[in-house]
Parts: structure tokens; C-alpha cells; sequence
């Protein structure tokens, strides 16, 4: 049986700031806007979305092809905000809560959710969807943190064998001394895609305050809440390419922003060592007799 041994795919992570249009603090209407977010979601392969509460029939409905979608589990107060769009099987899905949140963090279940994507027959890879606690103030900040570390543990416990791709809106910053998430480059062995891709493999220098900057005003030379990170398996090797911001493709026509944050894409390049492989089709082999 011939077997695939490489392939790529188009990644992107964006908080579609789907709270009811009251509340929300995003620029233009929500209804129209997340409908447009479905539509030009359809240029990538796998996007996970965070925020995505009152308005998914919205991004479901409007135009959206991903032929796997994952159900939505309710509006505020109810839902998680976190769904995965792909174009390719999605498995073992699970969303997991946060155990600390502070203020209105608390008022959903907010937390992440890990899958098990099948990038080709039988190549998969540990994908998870994440939205950190909000707020930089001290009480949040401490809960972040715990989340990072929830998270970071979950991540060893169940991935550490595993090729894993972490997205989501983690609400921090390498750069604020009061922040964590350099847990899951030290704990858990993920590569950051912006670090490595637009810093130079650096870690941005530390600040006693969180950066006060609009984030829909950066580019893609700041640090953003909005983070992709990796790691490669024994078995499976990931490289990631095209790294960007994608502000420009999610404007209206008017020039305004989709959403309140800006969303990230990236493209991941992955191959099946050959040893692995070998051994692999030896089975198969032998399978087939």
C-alpha cells in the first residue's frame, strides 16, 4: 500500500470577538462581520477560532466549506467560544476548563479543547485551541498563569510523544514579567512561530508593565497575544513557513477590522520519518497477507 510521506497545510488561529454585539468590542456588526470571518476562513486548512459565542450560525452558514466543523457548544453563558474549522478529519475532541479564572472570565466555561487532526491516513497531529484568562491586573494575571500551567501539564500528560500545534488567543506576552508561557517552550518543548520566525529565535526582553499598544496597531514585528506554537515527534517531523498577519484579508470593504484582534496564519510543512514509515508499511504488509 503506498503511503503518503510528507504534505503541508495552512494554519490560523483568530478570536472572532463573537460576545453579543452590546458587549463586544469590536468596531462593526457582528452578525455581518462573523459571516464574512466564515467566508475567508475557507483560504486555510485548519483554523481554530476562540470567542465564537452568539453568533456561529453566522460563521457556519455564511459561505463556510470546511467539511469538518466542530459542534458549537452555546452562546454566553453557556459555551466555550472555541471551535476548529478544517478540511481535514478531526478526533478525540475534548474541552477541557480552566480550574481558576477572575471577573468575567468566570461568567463561561472558558478554557481550551485538543484534538487529534488527520493530516493524511493515519498522520495525526495533537492540535489545541486556547483563550487564556483576560486582564492584566494582578487576580488575572494569577489565573493565567494557573491556566498556562493547567495547560502545560494536560500537554505532557497526553501529548509529550506526540507532534503538537498549539493555537489560540493566550491573552500574554513573553514580555510581561508577570506572565508564564515560556512553560511551554521549557516544559513542554514548543517552538513559537513568531519568536522564530520574525525575532530571530529570540524571546522579546522582559517589561514591568504589559505592553499598552492597540493590538489591532502592531505588526507582525511586536509580540501579539495571538500565538502559534509547535513541536515535532520522534516519528513525525513539522516546519513551518509564511508566518503573517492577517489584518489586511480580514477588513471589510470599508477598511475596518472583522474583529478585535488580529488574526495569525502560518504554513506547516510536515514529513513521516523514514525509519517510522518503513516500519509502518512492514505492518501493512504483513496486514495484507
Amino acid at each position: 500500500m503506498k503511503m503518503t510521506e510528507a504534505g503541508a497545510f495552512t494554519v490560523i488561529t483568530y478570536n472572532i470577538a463573537g460576545l453579543p454585539e452590546f458587549i463586544s468590542s469590536a468596531v462593526t456588526k457582528r452578525s455581518s462581520s462573523i459571516a464574512e470571518i466564515g467566508e475567508k476562513l475557507n483560504g486555510f486548512d485548519i483554523a481554530h477560532v476562540q470567542e465564537d459565542f452568539n453568533y456561529n450560525k453566522y460563521l457556519y452558514n455564511s459561505g463556510n466549506k470546511h467539511p469538518f466543523r466542530t459542534k458549537n457548544k452555546g452562546k454566553v453563558p453557556f459555551g466555550d467560544g472555541l471551535n476548529t474549522l478544517s478540511r481535514f478529519p478531526v478526533h478525540d475532541l475534548q474541552r477541557i476548563r480552566w480550574k481558576d479564572c477572575s471577573g468575567t472570565d468566570c461568567l463561561t466555561p472558558k478554557g481550551f479543547s485538543f484534538s487529534r487532526i488527520e493530516v493524511a491516513k493515519d498522520v495525526f497531529i495533537d492540535f489545541y485551541n486556547v483563550h487564556a484568562n483576560a486582564w492584566n491586573h494582578n487576580s488575572a494575571s494569577a489565573a493565567r498563569r494557573k491556566n498556562i500551567t493547567q495547560l502545560s501539564d494536560f500537554i505532557k500528560l497526553n501529548s509529550s510523544e506526540n507532534a503538537v500545534i498549539v493555537m489560540g488567543d493566550l491573552n500574554a506576552r513573553y514580555c510581561f514579567f508577570n506572565d508564564n508561557i515560556s512553560l511551554l517552550n521549557t516544559e513542554n518543548g514548543l517552538t513559537d512561530v513568531w519568536v522564530s520566525e520574525k525575532n530571530e529565535g529570540k524571546f522579546p526582553d522582559l517589561l514591568k508593565d504589559f505592553p499598552s499598544e492597540d493590538i489591532l496597531s502592531i505588526t507582525d514585528s511586536c509580540e501579539t497575544v495571538d500565538k502559534i506554537l509547535f513541536k515535532s515527534s520522534k516519528d513525525l517531523d513539522l516546519k513551518v513557513t509564511d508566518y503573517k498577519f492577517e489584518n489586511l484579508l480580514f477588513s471589510n470593504k470599508e477598511g475596518l477590522p472583522l474583529s478585535d484582534h488580529i488574526p495569525v496564519s502560518a504554513r506547516f510543512h510536515w514529513n513521516i520519518h523514514r525509519n517510522v514509515r518503513k516500519g509502518i508499511e512492514t505492518i501493512l504488509t504483513k496486514n495484507e497477507k
